[in-house]
């Protein structure tokens, strides 16, 4: 089989769609992780994927009798685009069966291609299975998206490249695995020839297929897989990539969602691309393994796969980044419901900056902060914690909770309290621009009456050169003069939304 693989590999047509990518040294990440660091560029591909290797190859092969018949495949993603791609190149028509979920962007992608779209089915299964009935029914021929040897074979061609391009010795390539084509590919050529060379493979841990059929000695079949890094959301690896992969592959590593954002970040730092998530996911097992083996100066690469990411994603991968880098924590933290409270909390929080803060008066006698806060990693995070609870202030670490991240971080307030007549105050609503720089916040405070009480406040650092923070404020009305020379004292930017009936509806 090796020697099969290796020939296959050397005979395997790809250029006449695909280029020779670049191997890039990513200057940065190689800086700070203290090795010698490479992208390999498949993201830079016509199809932004390495996929239009394997799928192209395949077609190739065929005779011309077949490709006079047409081709079928089933894929929402890179597989499609690949598939079409390369028909259009060969003169063939190309049927792809899609989910009637696949977001309408990548349809275009496939028909802008040439390729002929079917939709069916509510998942890949679905369509797959569609696909394969189509198949015998008009005689076409199905473009498997990793197993087949000529698709294997397609993908090895960057291992033949990485070795041709880096011709010093190379410590270990970082593949991820979806069905496991690629890795099969990449590690058939490369063991043939530098069997010292490690090939470690990379997959979500929401969908470790090939690490569970690793383990077991035999195909796992996942119940379900997670959909963030969709191009390697692979229920079962291939029967026929799963025994290269035995044969080849020196281990699997899994990485996290803010493992994976926090690479799609490390990319962009070095390159000024964006990669999607599995796309990221070779750079942030890479990461894992420098920080577990605590290796120097080693020549490391990582296959940089694809770059097919929605833009309405960039949002999420930005805010989760941070959390793969460990470079913010989550808290939440009671404070006494009493005057000055909060600004002894602020005092405890030393030099670290604040990237989130919420706070909400509420009944009795305590009151809840919800604070992100910069840090340098989970050491710092954990001290934090500990400085919070010696203060007196009971805190509960949320950095890893799915829920507070996905959703509750965007849902902290409430309503305040019911005011009487006889407090004879009410609250004011008061929104503010400040120059982002440490002790801004602390000015804020500093200036304010202590007299007066804080009964909502949230901020959130944007990435900008100023910050905004929205203010409740329970001032006497007798006070009222006073309030104004403090904002005018402050020197802020402000606006009044006392009276903005938002505020009315949802904080009132």
């Amino acid at each position: 089989m090796t020697t099969d693989y290796l020939e296959r590999i050397l005979k395997a047509r790809v250029y006449d769609v695909a280029i020779e990518s670049p191997l890039d040294f990513a200057a940065n990440l190689s800086k700070r992780l203290g090795n010698r660091v490479y992208f390999k560029r498949e993201d830079l591909q016509p199809v932004f994927s390495f996929k239009l290797r394997g799928a192209y190859n395949k077609m190739a092969q065929l005779s011309p009798e077949l490709l006079e018949k047409g081709v079928i495949a089933a894929s929402a993603g890179n597989h499609a685009q690949g598939v079409a791609l390369g028909a259009s190149k060969l003169g063939t028509r190309a049927i792809i069966v899609m989910p009637e979920t696949t977001p309408q962007v990548k349809v275009e992608a496939v028909k802008a291609r040439g390729g002929v779209v079917v939709l069916y089915g509510e998942t890949y299964d679905d369509a797959y299975g569609h696909a394969r009935q189509l198949e015998q029914e008009k005689g076409l021929t199905f473009i498997h998206p990793f197993n087949d040897p000529d698709v294997i074979a397609g993908q090895g061609t960057i291992g033949m490249e990485i070795l041709r391009q880096y011709q010093q010795p190379i410590d270990a390539i970082f593949v991820a695995i979806g069905g496991g084509g690629l890795i099969a590919g990449v590690a058939a050529y490369v063991k043939r020839l530098y069997p010292e060379i490690k090939i470690i493979g990379v997959e979500p841990k929401d969908a470790d297929a090939m690490r569970q059929s690793l383990a077991a000695g035999k195909r796992i079949k996942l119940d379900q897989v997670g959909l963030f890094a969709d191009g390697v959301a692979v229920r079962e690896v291939g029967d026929l990539t799963f025994p290269l992969c035995q044969q080849y592959v020196d281990e699997i590593l899994v990485v996290d969602t803010d493992d994976t954002c926090a690479a799609i970040k490390d990319c962009f730092e070095d390159t000024r691309s964006i990669l999607e998530p599995a796309g990221a996911l070779a750079i942030a097992g890479l990461k894992q393994y420098v920080q577990r083996e605590n290796c120097q100066q080693q020549t490391l690469v990582a296959i940089a796969c694809g770059a097919n990411m929605n833009f309405d994603r960039l949002r999420f991968v930005a805010e989760r980044a941070e959390y793969g880098e460990q470079r913010e924590a989550i808290f939440a933290v009671t404070i006494p419901e009493q005057r000055g409270s909060l600004r002894k909390f602020c005092e405890g929080l030393g030099k670290h900056n604040i990237t989130e803060f919420s706070y909400r008066i509420a009944e009795g006698p305590d009151a809840h902060i919800f604070v992100g806060i910069q840090v340098q990693n989970r050491g710092d995070a954990s001290q934090l914690a500990a400085n919070f609870t010696r203060q007196g202030f009971k805190t509960l670490d949320l950095t890893d909770d799915e829920l507070t991240k996905l959703h509750l971080r965007h849902m902290v307030g409430g309503r305040p309290p019911q005011v009487t007549q006889s407090e004879n105050q009410r609250e004011l609503l008061y929104r503010f621009e400040f120059p982002e720089r440490p002790g801004a916040l602390m000015k804020f405070l500093g200036c304010m009456n202590p007299a007066w009480n804080i009964s909502l406040f949230h901020y959130r650092n944007h990435g900008a050169d100023y910050g905004r923070i929205i203010v409740g404020m329970q001032v006497p009305p007798a006070e009222t003069e006073q309030w104004q020379q403090f904002l005018a004292n402050l020197g802020y930017r402000h606006w009044d939304e006392s009276d903005n009936p938002v505020y009315r509806l949802f904080l009132r």
